[in-house]
């Protein structure tokens, strides 16, 4: 009985002290659900993995932002500036993207599903593998154009039109 207390204080001991430095290590996602931010200027920043789902993004700027990964679910990001982003693997569901710069943007694998794109700029965007409906590749299929600058895929046919 005595060997095992003993051998259960070590394990506690060792834990408490390994996992402060494995905390400093991976900080953990930012959180801005439910967040008014409108206007907010994200350009350039790592919002890797961060959690954006039912904030106001109108006219909030994502230039060459990286958002791989990030939650964007129903969040209001019409006007938004994304030239640029990156949205890999992005949960972008229900996301109200009307009149957004997605410019330059990669959305590679990205779940965009009942989002909307209505007079969005799609300009060069990737959409390699995302998940779309099929109405709503229909609808951008009309309007897509160019070739995106760092993963050199052709808008038209990353969605497949």
């Amino acid at each position: 009985m005595k060997f095992n207390s003993l051998v259960l204080l070590s394990f506690l001991l060792i834990c408490c002290w390994l996992l402060p430095a494995a905390a400093a290590d991976y900080p953990p996602p930012l959180s801005f659900s439910n967040a008014e931010l409108r206007g907010r200027d994200f350009s350039g920043q790592n919002l890797r993995v961060a959690e954006l789902s039912n904030a106001n993004l109108e006219r909030a700027n994502f230039t060459d932002a990286d958002l791989q990964g990030t939650v964007l679910s129903a969040s209001v990001m019409t006007y938004a500036n994304l030239h640029g982003a990156n949205m890999t693997n992005a949960l972008t569901d229900l996301v109200n993207f009307t009149g957004a710069d997605l410019t330059d943007a990669i959305l590679v694998e990205a779940i965009l599903l009942r989002s909307n794109f209505t007079n969005a700029d799609i300009t060069g965007a990737d959409f390699t593998d995302a998940i779309l409906d099929g109405s709503q590749v229909k609808d951008l299929c009309k309007r897509a154009a160019g070739i995106n600058s760092k993963t050199g895929a052709v808008t038209r046919d990353s969605l497949g039109c």
